[in-house]
């Protein structure tokens, strides 16, 4: 069963209210009229509170070299001066290798250091950003919305929730929001009018149009080749085609090639991080090797960080990799190299609030694993906090955090599930234990059943029985166990005659988990 039904419930609710107040605009970039159902200032609202679970979900910022962000930025500014819509539009460069860039709704935009890696001048950059920046502007991520509200579906939440791979169940809340904000795609429409206004953008601010026609026919190649990490990043979110690359070149007549290539100045202000391939091929390769070989990870990380000491994912990646192998100590020293080094990124301070855990350190641990939430909001992070809240004795936040990780669809969503069921339980058994009164032989019954997949070890129901309109008499019905998805029959010790008429209400008051049955306290590993 779905557990963003509520979500999706409540986006049905306020359908009728958004069509109310709904109308129809014209498109900023393209002037065409269209159903506006989120306002400017819903838009950029959407961006910058997602942008920042965005960024922490796909690597975090790209820090080694700080010149590289200020460059792409000032490129990134350059064409959207010329934009037909004026947002505060905003440029980071992400620490992945995945070749991607996004745009989220009001001018949130991110390009990861996996294409810069691939593309050959600052003409290309600038391809890449008017594309981002025509589908914040011309309101597309809105549109989508738009059409989802119209569906009645809550997609910020059922597509995070649907969202396949190991990254996608990681996340909970607002994380897999942000998440699916960024991987979706865009319609078929809307990539062509990023492409042709994108060059359009690109001509204003003085950039060869060429270089979108060279990007678009290098996609069209990688897509062709099936290379696995562009099948993960652009090609999957804006897939390439020989009719996009046709469309560019009939844009050509348009906004003529001429201006500025800048492979001189592309190459300059991206030269440390050019320089770094190796070791960075080195660090993808390491963390491949986590989970089956974290002796040889250790060596491929030793060698990125040989050649790149300056990058904090490869202390972050060292971390794993020796907590993987139970050096735990060491662990958290490459964990908090990672976290001096760069900005603050979640996966540090969960492995080390992970480590500092199984360490015996709760202080620390419970510091660092709020951190880590505080920045991107995990299943193992929430699942982690609440077991160390419950050994505490605060059952509410427990109870909190197992919430909050039970909606991942993973062994630890399970885990979570199964935490939360214990607490709730006690606190509400009516939620749990259905109870109902019956009548047999002259003999008031009451019959339980119990809909977890927990056993429990007493049950108390509540049964008033009023005989011929008078004052209801109270008995109270005990259950020593009641095994998972079980149910049982007790005598209420009333009886009553043919001639008499009686009316009978049970209400279940009191319900206790089997605890020696109780699942292990940490079913997740001491790393990420």
């Amino acid at each position: 069963m779905s557990r963003w039904k509520p979500l999706a419930a409540k986006c049905v609710a306020s359908l009728a209210f958004l069509l109310v107040l709904a109308g129809c605009s014209a498109n900023p970039v393209t002037g065409e009229r269209e159903l506006v159902l989120f306002s400017t200032e819903f838009e950029v609202e959407t961006g910058r509170s997602h942008f920042g679970p965005a960024q922490q979900a796909e690597g975090g910022l790209y820090t080694a070299d700080p010149e590289v962000a200020r460059y792409v930025s000032s490129v990134g500014q350059r064409v959207a001066a010329v934009s037909d819509r004026r947002l505060p539009y905003e440029f980071v460069v992400l620490n992945s290798s995945i070749p991607n860039a996004w745009a989220l709704p009001g001018g949130k935009i991110a390009v990861n250091r996996g294409l810069l890696m691939e593309m050959e001048n600052e003409a290309e950059l600038a391809a890449v950003l008017g594309h981002e920046i025509v589908h914040a502007a011309a309101r597309h991520g809105a549109q989508a919305m738009n059409r989802d509200v119209l569906f009645q579906v809550a997609v910020l939440a059922a597509q995070a929730g649907g969202l396949q791979g190991e990254r996608a169940g990681q996340m909970v809340g607002a994380g897999a929001v942000a998440f699916g904000l960024i991987n979706r795609g865009y319609s078929r429409e809307a990539e062509r009018e990023a492409d042709y206004h994108g060059m359009r953008y690109m001509h204003s601010a003085g950039y060869d149009t060429g270089a979108a026609i060279s990007l678009q026919e290098k996609f069209l190649r990688l897509s062709n080749g099936r290379d696995q990490g562009w099948l993960l990043g652009l090609l999957a979110t804006h897939p390439p085609s020989a009719e996009r690359v046709q469309n560019n070149r009939a844009a050509l007549a348009e906004f003529p090639p001429g201006g500025m290539v800048g492979r001189e100045p592309y190459a300059d202000r991206l030269a440390g991080l050019l320089a770094a391939r190796a070791a960075y091929d080195a660090a993808d390769e390491a963390r491949r090797m986590l989970s089956t070989r974290p002796a040889r990870s250790l060596q491929e990380i030793r060698e990125a960080i040989a050649l790149e000491p300056r990058e904090a994912m490869f202390h972050g990646i060292r971390g794993q990799a020796l907590a993987r192998e139970n050096r735990l100590g060491e662990a958290i020293a490459a964990y908090s190299t990672a976290i001096a080094l760069g900005a603050p990124y979640w996966e540090h301070y969960l492995g080390r609030g992970l480590a500092h855990e199984v360490l015996g350190d709760r202080f620390r641990a419970k510091s660092d694993l709020g951190r880590s939430l505080g920045l991107l909001q995990t299943a193992i992070g929430h699942l982690a906090l609440g077991t160390l809240l419950l050994e505490d004795g605060d059952r509410s936040e427990a109870k909190r955090h197992f919430a909050a990780a039970r909606q991942a669809d993973s062994a630890i969503g399970a885990a979570a599930e199964r935490e939360y069921l214990l607490l709730d339980i006690t606190d509400a058994p009516g939620r749990h234990v259905k109870v109902e009164p019956s009548f047999d032989n002259g003999r008031v019954l009451v019959r339980v059943a119990n809909r977890t997949d927990i056993a429990l070890e007493e049950v108390w129901v509540r049964l008033d029985v009023a005989f011929n309109g008078q004052p209801p008499i109270r008995r109270w019905v005990q259950y020593r166990s009641l095994g998972p998805r079980r149910s049982a029959v007790a005598d209420g010790r009333i009886s009553y005659g043919e001639e008499d008429s009686l009316e009978a209400w049970a209400r279940v008051e009191e319900a206790h988990p089997d605890i020696a049955r109780r699942s292990p306290a940490r079913p997740y590993p001491p790393y990420p």
